[in-house]
């Protein structure tokens, strides 16, 4: 779990808006991406957690989570259902470029078809133009909005979806 710990506390700031403070953003690393909640994680048979390496050096990583969202929002914006949740997916910056995105977005899908799922969805800030890039390349589109609690305040996200067929 450490390597997790590390890899989602390098790349977490990644995602962020510039005008988040680095008092939120370690708030929300502490308490939400700590090697002790990787262990729940991990365990969780309704998540899976997948770990990108060259080697033994980190690359990044993804969380999916099984079933209807909690979100209101969510469950109303997502068109797919059953459905699985992206929960999280980043690479460090020097793997930008490196294929290790693709991969870890292939193998999630796959994983989600695997489930029986019929879409999966993501939440992504509104400010993340990157992120939307690489989600709108892997078939993703925006169905929606929701608010993401980080360090005590709330930001404002796109829900993106896109449904999962047999020939992913």
């Amino acid at each position: 779990m450490p390597a997790l710990a590390d890899v989602a506390a390098r790349t977490f700031a990644l995602a962020c808006p510039p005008s988040m403070t680095p008092e939120r953003i370690e708030a929300f690393v502490a308490d939400v991406l700590s090697a002790e909640r990787f262990a729940d994680h991990v365990t969780d048979p309704g998540r899976l957690v997948l770990l990108a390496e060259s080697g033994t050096e980190p690359l990044g990583y993804a969380m999916l989570v099984d079933g209807e969202p909690s979100d209101d929002d969510v469950r109303r914006a997502i068109r797919h259902r059953p459905t699985v949740e992206l929960s999280k997916i980043y690479v460090v910056p020097d793997a930008h470029g490196s294929g290790a995105a693709r991969l870890l977005m292939e193998s999630s899908l796959a994983w989600a078809r695997s489930r029986g799922a019929a879409g999966v969805w993501l939440g992504v800030n509104q400010q993340n133009e990157r992120a939307q890039r690489f989600y709108g390349k892997s078939g993703f589109e925006r169905v929606g909005v929701k608010r993401f609690l980080v360090g005590g305040a709330y930001e404002d996200d796109f829900v993106l979806e896109r449904p999962v067929a047999a020939h992913d």
